[in-house]
């Protein structure tokens, strides 16, 4: 008989578990739980602020003329502004706020077609230069909330 053959069979060791064994794992997943859902209530809080982008957006889509545009810019602009810095402006003060508040300047061709949208024939369609500075602005103005509303 050899040595080997003595020997017994050490017993399996008992099933680890999966539940963490210190409180600070337990800190660490409810940090992590923490995190998450205030990463989740931002994410919507953005989303629901940038609502009127994405209408005004999807409607720039469907505009068949530059007053369409026009107005399209307009709401959107009175939606991310306060009113009383917005609703007023016509004409080249309407333009220059609108390369204020983009990034970038909004091109002067397009904000001459803008300026004379009212002038022009109503199914006056819009340049590629104005749709394209239109959808530019939308997408890069910063936003400027009143307050709750």
């Amino acid at each position: 008989m050899s040595l080997i053959d003595q020997l017994i069979e050490p017993p399996p060791p008992s099933p680890v578990p999966l539940v963490p064994q210190t409180w600070g794992w337990a800190a660490l997943a409810l940090l992590l739980l923490a995190l998450v859902l205030a990463g989740l209530w931002r994410w919507h809080r953005h989303r629901v602020a940038n609502g009127y982008r994405r209408a005004a957006l999807a409607a720039l889509a469907q505009a068949g003329s530059v007053a369409e545009l026009a107005t399209i810019l307009r709401r959107a602009a009175l939606a991310a502004y306060p009113r009383a810095e917005v609703a007023s402006l016509t004409g080249g003060d309407w333009t220059a706020f609108l390369s204020r508040s983009g990034r970038g300047p909004f091109p002067e061709a397009a904000g001459e077609e803008l300026r004379r949208a009212p002038y022009r024939a109503p199914g006056a369609a819009p340049s590629p230069e104005l749709r394209d500075a239109a959808e530019r602005w939308l997408r890069t103005h910063a936003a400027v909330r009143e307050g709750p509303r």
